[in-house]
């Protein structure tokens, strides 16, 4: 577990919402997030909770309909000033130039949407290099045939010419972190970047993640719905529910003493070689918030809902110096609840199996 205590980006109280003709959808209702040099921190929940949203406001490529409504974003600049940049209220150009590509890069799930079919590998990457560097032609082809090389991609010459299409999916994405990697950014997120790809082919995208974190001390935020992965690659993790942040912690705080029934739920969907070979399914679906939900959002697929969560909002409630939920089952006043046997179980394999991995 890391803990450097230079902050690279700070998210407060970030508000946003998105209007059409019809209606306004307010998709994130006051996020914090805290990334620190060298950590990776995890942003996981369902589909539509406002993952990406989050970091699409950070890297100020929100479409056109999406309002941030209050809040702050801050890189902290790794140069020797330590400057400090509002990555809300910045001129956009300046941040295209300046930060965005350059200081913060992003990986995105689909390489075949992120690659443009028209043009070579090697143009590609030539191009994403010049869009913030003066280099010579002769330099800039020296960089991508280098890029190509480090994330593992053979005959890195001859692949400069290739089309994507000529390439596998894991190949695809390989070429796509290569890009982001192209100007040296501090900051990578990593938006779902295995999800279209075989799971044999995952593996091998987050080993070469975890490794290019560990070469260049990049920071990364991870988004995914998929809490196996975060076990691989998180050091801190945020989960989130109908665009707020509904528990936080350590990868350890999280995955050792979860306390949120939402988080029971994810943890639960976990495949798992002992549970008879059926996946957990939390019930519902979760809220369109065309309007801001009564109480907590998560309490009508809540089997542990209290009264009061149809009627208030829980706050974070403080378990630990690191560790937040929020669930009234955390309140003094409320009953005792145990978690679901399964998942006890399942937590007493991973402690196990963590100090199974620390011994060596």
């Amino acid at each position: 577990m890391k803990d450097l205590a230079k902050t690279v980006l700070e998210i407060r109280d970030l508000d946003i919402s998105f209007h059409s003709a019809s209606e306004t959808v307010h998709a994130i209702r006051g996020v914090d997030l805290i990334l620190r040099k060298g950590e990776t921190v995890a942003l996981v929940g369902e589909s539509g909770s406002g993952k990406s949203v989050t970091m699409k406001a950070a890297m100020g490529i929100l479409p056109s309909n999406g309002v941030i409504n209050s809040g702050s974003i801050v890189y902290y600049g790794d140069d020797p000033e330590g400057s400090v940049i509002d990555l809300i209220n910045s001129d956009k150009e300046w941040l295209r130039r300046n930060i965005r590509g350059k200081k913060i890069a992003m990986v995105f799930q689909d390489p075949m949407t992120s690659l443009n079919p028209t043009m070579t590998i090697g143009q590609q990457l030539i191009l994403a290099i010049s869009s913030h560097e003066k280099l010579s032609k002769k330099e800039a082809v020296e960089r991508s045939v280098n890029l190509l090389r480090e994330v593992g991609i053979t005959e890195p010459e001859r692949r400069m010419k290739q089309y994507p299409h000529e390439f596998s999916g894991g190949m695809r994405q390989r070429i796509v972190i290569a890009i982001a990697l192209s100007s040296n950014p501090e900051i990578l997120i990593c938006d779902e970047p295995t999800t279209a790809l075989d799971v044999t082919i995952q593996e091998r995208i987050l080993d070469l993640i975890v490794s290019l974190q560990q070469k260049r001390g990049l920071s990364v935020i991870y988004i995914t719905h998929d809490l196996g992965v975060v076990a691989k690659v998180a050091d801190y993790v945020n989960v989130m529910y109908a665009g707020k942040i509904i528990e936080t912690g350590t990868i350890y705080d999280v995955f050792f003493d979860p306390m949120h029934p939402y988080t029971w739920g994810l943890l639960s969907a976990i495949p798992d070689d002992e549970s008879g070979g059926e996946l957990y399914s939390i019930p519902g679906t979760p809220p369109y918030l065309s309007k801001d939900p009564v109480g907590d959002a998560f309490a009508p697929r809540n089997p542990y809902a209290l009264e009061i969560d149809f009627k208030e909002e829980p706050p974070l409630f403080k378990i630990t110096d690191t560790h937040y939920a929020a669930t009234w089952l955390l309140d003094e006043r409320a009953p005792k609840v145990e978690r679901p046997a399964d998942l006890t179980r399942r937590i007493e394999k991973m402690k196990k199996e963590a100090a199974d991995y620390a011994k060596g």
